[in-house]
């Protein structure tokens, strides 16, 4: 134990690169950070007219236990169906989490930077869903619907077991992909799976959650005295006036990487999972549903002795956090059972449950709190948990190392920073994961001085949204490099017909240029395949000028690597360093335009420099189907396919361009040499 202690690793470390996420109240992992910092309850209390509206009638309003409460998810309903080649007929059967959690997967993939179309290793799908209310309430009514459809078809479309495969299926992943299904702890397990997978080496990525969507969301519950949930809708988690959750619908998903893999491919790292574990309470408890302290408390430590990871250095924990009587004393004591005697101050460890903000969501309940927990290590901020103002007094927090965080604040303290993420499922199947804050990364250069942005959609509409998101994206965060957004723009999105692409020089630049109304800076347009070949013409004499590609001189290694092989290899051949004349500097700019007249001059640097940007676009992927030059552009031609060497090449090129003017208009070059010097200028047979 204690290799881990100061942030070394283990190698069995798990990298987070990437999220997607819609909660109650937030459509956005963006939007369910700002609601988490500010103290917002996203539940929804609804109105009369509201229930009334989805056959709750009035006199079950009227019912003393009847609670108007739920975490709504908005604009459940829609689905952008075309977008994943499904049928309208198809997507009206299709479970709403089914499709939501479809979406939800390119989010996070897009947010991570890859297209899963070019991208060369293998990627799991691993999650779960609550159970299927669209079938019960919408579909199964609808007896004509259903016989129409049959009883696979039916199935297919409804039933748990296929939410990760059509997504393996529709987006082309062909790593495992497993439905997991464990209750209120589904996600979290999903994520300890994942990353077992990983380590395993059976994929290089993978998608890690939970969904869960509960139609007709807006109607109420009814309260149960001993239950689960909540007679107002609140949940007050480790608070004297607890009395249950309350539930409500949301997807969430992270995108991981082996750590070593994503440092090495330059992915944003949002957090690490250091370690995970799962298990099971067994039957020593006081019911089916119950929690164990002792289950629990072994999952904890688990995960900790994975990690490598003493309890001293974490400093938050995201708790499952039910706000029952019985849950909140029992999960406190499982921490201290394992906390206890390792840390020395009362209160230092922070503890919250996002249950607070959006409610219990189930199959999603886990990967909610593994998202807040990894924004709380990227921004070293800890939300407050709501509803607490007293401790249950069932739980003695004087005396333990944990106090519930109730307002924002900054988390200063040893680093690196570790939180532990805890789920618990109804039936006892216990998950706790460890993450530690992403390591420092040196910020990379800026690239070039210009940048292409480029954007595709399936659409027009949807190519003008792309666009309007990406402004605002560069507008919400200043401290982007523009070289990096250039680059994830146009290697980690998969291209459609829908084209738009434009240069600038900097962030405000692009968005200036993005949010104006028209700019000849901004090309557009729609294609119908992009796999057009691709010609090369080198031009002749005349064409010449000082600082024939300078920038690209300055600021691209593979056309610089070119120009200055070709001109060491001129040397011997000119008498001189072509680049001197080429990249002239101050008084010697007179001089070298007029020698980059004379032809013996002219025609190397054509070749030179029309070779290099060959070089140059060949590097960036652009292969040529046929090559045509003019003049001195046909050696250049002829060197590229193969005809002779660049050595050769130089040679021929410099001999012809001395002859030029020594020797009269049409005679042949074997007039003008020797026999001796002819044959190595020969050509080979073609």
């Amino acid at each position: 134990m204690g290799s881990s202690e100061n942030g070394q690793e283990t190698g069995l470390e798990i990298a987070v690169v990437g999220m997607a996420g819609r909660f109650p109240g937030a459509r956005s992992i963006e939007a369910f950070w700002e609601n988490l910092c500010a103290g917002v309850e996203s539940i929804t209390f609804f109105s009369e007219e509201e229930l009334l509206a989805e056959g709750v009638d009035a006199a079950t309003q009227a019912l003393p236990h009847y609670v108007k409460a739920r975490g709504v998810l908005d604009d459940v309903e829609w689905f952008d169906a075309p977008f994943f080649d499904i049928s309208h007929r198809e997507a009206e059967v299709l479970d709403p989490q089914h499709r939501l959690f479809l979406e939800t997967s390119w989010e996070a993939l897009e947010h991570a930077g890859y297209d899963p179309q070019r991208y060369k290793g293998a990627i799991g799908v691993f999650a779960g869903t609550s159970l299927n209310s669209y079938l019960l309430y919408n579909l199964y009514p609808n007896a004509q619907l259903m016989q129409s459809m049959g009883y696979i078809q039916m199935l297919i479309n409804s039933d748990k077991d296929f939410l990760t495969t059509r997504v393996s299926y529709k987006l082309n992943l062909e790593g495992p992909s497993l439905t997991v299904q464990t209750a209120c702890s589904t996600s979290l397990v999903a994520a300890h799976l994942a990353c077992q997978s990983l380590l395993n080496g059976e994929c290089d990525m993978a998608l890690a959650g939970g969904i869960t969507v509960s139609v007709p969301q807006r109607t109420g519950y009814w309260y149960q005295e001993g239950s689960i949930l909540s007679p107002d809708g609140h949940c007050r988690a480790f608070d004297a006036s607890a009395q249950g959750t309350v539930f409500g619908s949301g997807v969430g998903l992270i995108v991981l990487k082996r750590l070593e893999d994503a440092l090495q491919d330059g992915d944003t790292i949002h957090a690490v999972i250091k370690g995970s574990a799962i298990n099971n309470d067994g039957g020593a408890k006081a019911g089916y549903t119950a929690p164990r302290i002792d289950g629990q408390a072994k999952v904890i430590r688990a995960a900790q002795l994975m990690s490598e990871v003493e309890p001293e250095t974490i400093g938050y924990i995201e708790a499952h956090g039910t706000g029952t009587p019985l849950g909140d004393p029992i999960e406190v004591a499982a921490l201290n059972q394992v906390f206890q005697g390792k840390i020395a101050e009362p209160g230092s460890c922070a503890m919250g449950t996002v249950k607070s903000n959006v409610g219990h969501l189930d199959a999603a309940a886990g990967i909610a709190g593994l998202i807040k927990s990894i924004l709380v290590l990227k921004h070293g901020q800890i939300p407050p948990s709501l509803h607490f103002t007293s401790p249950n007094p069932a739980i003695d927090f004087a005396n333990s190392p944990f106090f519930v965080n109730t307002q924002l604040r900054d988390w200063a303290g040893p680093t690196p920073r570790r939180a532990g993420v805890s789920s618990f499922g109804i039936g006892g199947t216990n998950a706790h994961l460890i993450l530690e804050e992403p390591p420092a990364i040196d910020a990379g250069d800026s690239g070039r001085s210009w940048q292409i942005l480029t954007l595709s959609a399936k659409t027009q509409t949807a190519l003008d949204a792309a666009t309007q998101r990406l402004a605002a994206h560069l507008s919400q965060h200043p401290d982007l490099n523009l070289a990096d957004v250039a680059y994830t723009l146009q290697v980690g999105r998969q291209p459609f017909s829908y084209r738009r692409a434009l240069v600038c020089s900097d962030r405000n630049d692009a968005l200036r240029t993005l949010t104006a109304d028209s700019s000849d800076r901004v090309l557009s347009g729609q294609v119908s395949y992009s796999d057009r070949p691709v010609a090369f013409l080198f031009p002749g004499q005349g064409a010449q000028y000082i600082d024939m590609g300078r920038a690209l001189y300055d600021d691209e290694p593979v056309f610089r690597e070119a120009v200055d092989r070709c001109c060491e290899l001129l040397k011997p051949h000119l008498g001189l360093d072509l680049r001197t004349i080429l990249y002239p500097t101050g008084e010697a700019q007179a001089e070298a335009t007029e020698q980059l007249t004379q032809t013996q001059i002219t025609q190397p640097a054509l070749f030179v420099i029309e070779y290099a940007l060959a070089q140059l676009w060949q590097s960036w992927g652009v292969q040529p189907a046929a090559m045509i030059g003019h003049s001195i552009g046909e050696y250049v031609a002829a060197t590229l396919a193969g005809v002779f060497s660049l050595e050769d090449a130089l040679l021929l090129v410099a001999t012809r361009g001395r002859l030029m003017q020594s020797v009269p208009h049409g005679s042949m070059l074997s007039v003008a040499l020797p026999a001796s010097e002819i044959e190595p200028l020969l050509l080979p047979e073609i």
